[in-house]
């Protein structure tokens, strides 16, 4: 198991976050990643490299390239408008309003956000250009012949879409690694998301597409962060019909339950024809996650991963979510215990 990991997650060090109704310390913070990295050593996986310095190339097939450019100095522009706080979008393109970009920074920040919650900081772009670089990494590891790698991506990538960011999350780092691996010649690739939240923005990227099968096992979005996609009968349109597959669960799912779900999206996937999973690893389906109404235990975690492993497909695991407690890194280590079990 190779880990890709980079210090430069660190230059993401945001202040404020709004949640109910205030704004607060971010529970997307630094020490995730810190404290994932110590529990996978300790948990045995030493093999951790830094990422290759990958440019825009491949997230510029899965991204609006004007996104990613607006991502590269919004910062700056921000600050060049004299605001002194992070930004944080304040205005929408809701239902029945233009469509076209304001020239003005606030009214362009609401035009590629999908929530109000993930503030930008000096340091918001780097850190996502080094995470979206750690998934591509891992990528071409598993194109090399390897079976599995772990890209501890920070800040996390699945409620990135097309032109959009939010739900703590710029780039889409699972997508990008996806169409890595399809640009060194697989012909079907899955992206499989475990995390709490739905994967919105993969969603998003794919729905359309026949070549990249998109699951995602999460809370129900009556009730639960996105809201506005992740229903089960959304299952991809023109060509993408029939290759988006969504798990929407009440609160208190516990892991039988959850466990049905993975065994009928793997068997899925494998009808499908993927030749590697792209894993959306989030550990906040944990009973104790600050944000989430799953129930699995640290132990599930292991049992996650064995099942993964049974598909018999190479595994690029990127990290997503899992918040605030410190049995984060035990989790994400006994799903990478489990696959190599």
């Amino acid at each position: 198991m190779r880990v890709i990991y980079s210090e430069d997650h660190k230059l993401r060090d945001a202040r404020t976050e709004l949640y109910a109704g205030q704004l607060v310390t971010p529970f997307e913070a630094p020490f995730r990643a810190e404290w994932i990295l110590a529990a996978v050593k300790e948990a045995g996986f030493a093999d951790v490299v830094a990422p290759d310095a990958h440019g825009l190339e491949t997230a510029n097939k899965v991204h609006d390239p004007s996104y990613l450019d607006f991502l590269a100095t919004v910062w700056d522009r921000w600050a060049a408008a004299g605001f002194e706080g992070e930004a944080i979008a304040n205005s929408f393109p809701v239902r029945r309003t233009s469509q076209r970009v304001p020239d003005n920074i606030v009214g362009a920040i609401g035009y590629y956000a999908n929530a109000a919650d993930t503030s930008i900081t000096k340091g918001s772009y780097e850190a996502a250009i080094a995470s979206m670089r750690c998934a591509v990494t891992g990528a071409d590891w598993l194109a090399e012949g390897h079976r599995f790698a772990f890209a501890l991506c920070r800040p996390p990538g699945h409620h990135a879409g097309i032109d959009l960011f939010g739900g703590y999350c710029f780039i889409n780092n699972a997508g990008v690694a996806a169409q890595r691996l399809l640009d060194h010649g697989a012909a079907r690739v899955a992206v499989l998301d475990v995390d709490f939240h739905h994967g919105n923005g993969t969603q998003d990227l794919f729905y359309r597409r026949g070549d990249i099968f998109t699951v995602s096992l999460h809370g129900d979005p009556m009730h639960a962060f996105p809201y506005f996609l992740g229903h089960a009968d959304e299952e991809g349109e023109g060509a993408g019909a029939g290759t988006n597959r969504n798990y929407p669960m009440p609160p208190g799912t516990p892991f039988e339950a959850w466990s049905s779900a993975l065994a009928d999206a793997l068997a899925r996937i494998k009808a499908f024809g993927a030749e590697a999973i792209v894993l959306a690893l989030g550990v906040d389906t944990f009973e104790r996650d600050p944000i989430s109404f799953f129930s699995l235990t640290s132990d599930d975690f292991t049992r996650m991963g064995a099942m993964i492993s049974t598909a018999g497909l190479p595994v690029l695991a990127c990290m997503e979510g899992g918040y605030g407690v410190p049995e984060i890194g035990r989790n994400v280590a006994n799903v990478l215990k489990g696959l190599e079990a």
